[in-house]
């Protein structure tokens, strides 16, 4: 009986350390992505101000665009990111909740375990 808590306690404990680690995944992740967000985000105010001529990096070349193509080239991969960064977010959270379920349930075995023990 006494092993099988013991073989219980240690799955739940690399469980939650899992959970943990895809958390600190999952937040670099979205720390990125928002980055990317931000990136574009000052691109467009760039290219809105901008009054001359427009050029793009497209697969590491810097090719000669209009101010049209540059905007929708720049507001299709913010709706890209926007997607990215609400799925991961998702995936954070259902994370977080697997998480806090896992450290609830070792707290109260490891309470447990303490109140059978005194």
């Amino acid at each position: 009986m006494q092993n099988q808590q013991e073989d219980e306690v240690e799955k739940l404990l690399r469980d939650y350390q899992m959970a943990q680690e895809q958390l600190r995944a999952l937040a670099m992740q979205l720390d990125q992505f928002q980055a990317q967000k931000s990136e574009l985000d000052r691109a467009k105010q760039e290219i809105d101000k901008a009054s001359g001529k427009i050029y793009s990096n497209v697969a590491g070349i810097i090719i000669e665009t209009d101010k049209a193509k540059a905007l929708t080239d720049i507001k299709d991969r913010s709706e890209l990111i926007e997607l990215r960064i609400s799925s991961v977010t998702k995936q954070y959270n259902d994370f977080k909740g697997k998480e806090k379920l896992l450290g609830d349930k070792l707290t109260q075995m490891y309470n447990s375990r303490k109140s059978v023990s005194q």
